[in-house]
């Protein structure tokens, strides 16, 4: 393949991973009133100035099929840009790519920005809309929220950590917040829970 081919693939693996869990998942996030990962980033930032980190991300895990699930970007929009012209470093869960939720490579997406900001002395934005830890990837998905917590413990007074909720948030996707310096969250939209109903039935048999 030569180079001029090589570009027409990656520009078309580019498009897939703008479009995420795919159209009639984006079509159903609209009619909820609630707009996509990058729409909600783009709406945030100063016009044109994001850089996505690790778009071509995707889980390697192999247990219950998720082979089969596979969606690049593994369901997290991540990088950086800027707001009034200062540095900001962000990540947005895609509720579009299996609910949102968060596997192993997911994490180490927001873990890497996490990182970049705290060297960098620049605010990190996590913009929340996850069920969770991807039950399918098992303990994977739970040590990655565990990087995510302790990089939010590493960061505490050192720069300023804001959450915004943005939808139906369980488990780690509440957890981290709640460690956080602000937390800003929608009217009539947004809600924090510590597991869903599913678990609590399973522990408590109603």
């Amino acid at each position: 393949m030569d180079n001029e081919g090589r570009t027409a693939l990656l520009n078309e693996k580019r498009s897939q991973i703008s479009l995420g869990g795919g159209t009639e998942k984006i079509k159903k996030q609209h009619e909820a009133g609630k707009k996509t990962a990058r729409e909600r980033i783009n709406a945030l930032l100063d016009e044109n100035s994001f850089i996505e980190v690790n778009a071509f991300a995707e889980t390697r895990s192999i247990d219950f099929d998720m082979q089969k699930k596979k969606v690049p970007g593994d369901g997290v929009v991540t990088g950086y840009g800027s707001i009034n012209g200062r540095l900001v470093f962000v990540s947005s869960q895609d509720f579009t790519v299996i609910g949102g939720s968060l596997g192993e490579m997911h994490a180490k997406k927001i873990t890497n920005v996490m990182d970049m900001a705290i060297k960098t002395g620049a605010p990190f934005i996590s913009i929340n809309d996850s069920g969770g830890a991807r039950i399918e990837e098992g303990i994977d998905a739970l040590k990655g929220f565990g990087e995510i917590f302790t990089r939010n413990t590493h960061a505490s007074g050192v720069i300023p950590q804001i959450s915004v909720i943005m939808g139906p948030c369980a488990g780690g996707a509440v957890y981290s917040p709640a460690i956080t310096d602000f937390v800003f969250m929608v009217e009539n939209t947004s809600q924090m829970f510590i597991t869903g109903p599913q678990v609590i039935k399973a522990v408590t048999g109603e």
